[in-house]
């Protein structure tokens, strides 16, 4: 199905199935959207489901924007085998015997790994090294070896603990920072409890403030098309300032304003309820952080 024309600017929240790519989710929504300006917050792996926003035409440029920092998933974990991608979908790299692992090592190991953490991010990832991305290098044949880097782990709850076999299996609720990896997560469980571990499931419930509550399958988008309007998104998401119509036009133009005393970012809507520019208060003065008032109101 395809809209016949461009259908505005807005964020949709998609409920992104399994074995599919986040950029075939936005090919997707380009052809429902009618528009080539389609792009996505937050990239889910190909395994993954879950809760993927998209930004459609002018909201693309409010994506960088939204605060979408805090993430949360549910996840099976599985110890006893690791892979080389860390996920399902990967080449078993080893397999361990795990009847020593007691269910008091596996939630120490789980409390080791909540807080703030260094952790390596997968190498099959999208990480950039050296201008490229680190799955493009390992498929290439090169080893790669990632930094640690900073993340926060909020909640690593255990949910579950599942014996098949040689293997158990860990359903986990994760409450954490954005750029953290689960799959790092389930592969460094794996490496403390000393059986090896990689990811079989992710469902990403929550980015920011939009949940699996407000996400849409790509078959009910293709029959009824959700947007939320870039007001309505502005709105439900950065605290409000309302503008005078003379200092609408000043903001279109990129103009400063009088601070209005709000210490973080903030949107400016017009006498019309329009969402013209996110500000920032810098002193005595707001500066404009991103104009996107409509061309029509911009005077060119």
């Amino acid at each position: 199905m395809k809209h016949p024309s461009p259908i505005g600017s807005g964020i949709v929240v998609v409920d992104k199935p399994a074995g599919i790519t986040s950029h075939d989710v936005v090919g997707r929504i380009r052809r429902l959207a009618g528009t080539r300006r389609v792009g996505h917050a937050g990239t889910l792996d190909p395994m993954a489901t879950g809760v993927l926003v998209i930004g459609v035409d002018r909201a693309t440029r409010l994506l960088g924007h939204l605060a979408l920092t805090t993430k949360a998933y549910d996840a099976t974990i599985r110890l006893g085998v690791s892979t080389v991608t860390d996920d399902g979908d990967g080449e078993v790299t080893s397999s361990y015997l795990t009847r020593a692992v007691t269910d008091e090592d596996i939630q120490a190991g789980i409390s080791a790994l909540t807080g703030d953490i260094e952790q390596v991010p997968s190498a099959v990832s999208a990480v950039k090294v050296a201008g490229r991305r680190s799955y493009a290098r390992v498929r290439a044949g090169e080893s790669v070896t990632l930094a640690h880097r900073p993340v926060t782990v909020h909640r690593f709850d255990l949910r579950s603990v599942r014996r098949v076999g040689d293997v158990i299996d860990l359903d986990v609720s994760v409450v954490c920072s954005a750029g953290t990896y689960i799959r790092s997560l389930a592969r460094d469980l794996g490496a403390r409890l000393g059986v090896g571990g990689h990811l079989t499931r992710l469902r990403r419930t929550r980015a920011g403030c939009y949940s699996v509550d407000d996400a849409h399958t790509l078959d009910e988008l293709a029959t009824q098309f959700a947007l939320i309007s870039l007001d309505e998104a502005a709105a439900g998401v950065f605290p409000r300032r309302d503008v005078d119509a003379t200092d609408a036009v000043r903001l279109t133009h990129g103009a400063r304003l009088p601070a209005a005393g709000i210490d973080q970012l903030y949107a400016a809507f017009g006498p019309d309820g329009t969402f013209l520019a996110l500000l920032e208060d810098d002193g005595n003065v707001a500066k404009p952080v991103a104009v996107f008032a409509p061309p029509s109101n911009t005077g060119h």
